[in-house]
């Protein structure tokens, strides 16, 4: 079996370098799934990248069959199966995602075209990279000449799970119990998440007043900032 080649951007940061090892001890495909990781970051990172690929090779993993680290998109992109998006600028106090865009459609609109040029048409894309469904949008614009946009997924789930958790909290009962929750819109302060259709585990979905819903909209918009600016700590 041909290992899988997985492409992580931004692998020097610190999100990328959470997921380099649950990716390469088999977290994602398995543990008995060969593959070969691709860690891209920009050239003042390269150093960096040396040491995440040393502490991969201290971990002797048995599937993990190589470690490439690059700086350009072409060693980066070429025949690659997976692609994990993550490099982008960072949010920063203060700013919105909306604020992101000016910066990271340049890197988005590159890879897109870095895709197209030299990716399998089979591979698959996740975008990490804030506004994530933005884009996603626009990466796989770019990309649309060789693979089709059904590969294309955004990481917006994680909207979705902290409307699933505030209303859990709210009910007092699991995460697992609260059902049916919608998120609609970017993934920015205008998002919209959707309680309509909601089901909980205890039975009726009293808890969700008008007021419950007006919370439960903020904190959802609130919750990255707060994070950003540390005032969790």
């Amino acid at each position: 079996m041909s290992p899988l080649r997985v492409l992580v951007t931004g692998a020097a940061g610190q999100i990328g370098y959470s997921l380099v090892l649950q990716i390469a001890k088999g977290d994602v495909f398995g543990k008995d799934t060969p593959l070969v990781l691709v860690l891209l970051d920009i050239p003042p990172m390269a150093t960096v990248l040396e040491g995440v690929q040393f502490e991969l090779q201290d971990c002797a993993l048995a599937n993990l069959q190589g470690v490439e680290c690059v700086t350009t998109e072409k060693e980066a992109f070429t025949d690659i199966d997976y692609a994990f998006l993550v490099g982008a600028m960072p949010r920063k106090e203060g700013m919105e995602r909306k604020d992101l865009l000016a910066a990271n459609v340049k890197i988005f609109k590159s890879q897109g075209k870095a895709l197209a040029e030299y990716a399998k048409p089979t591979t698959k894309v996740l975008v990490v990279g804030n506004p994530a469904n933005t884009n996603a949008y626009i990466c796989a614009k770019y990309a649309a000449s060789k693979i089709p946009a059904r590969n294309f997924s955004a990481m917006t789930r994680l909207d979705h799970n902290r409307a699933i958790a505030q209303l859990a909290i709210k009910a007092g009962v699991g995460i697992g119990e609260v059902k049916n929750v919608i998120i609609w819109g970017n993934h920015s302060s205008t998002q919209f998440p959707d309680v309509k259709h909601a089901v909980i585990a205890k039975g009726e979905l009293s808890i969700v007043t008008t007021s419950t819903k007006n919370k439960l909209i903020q904190t959802r918009r609130e919750v990255g900032s707060v994070l950003v600016g540390g005032k969790h700590r």
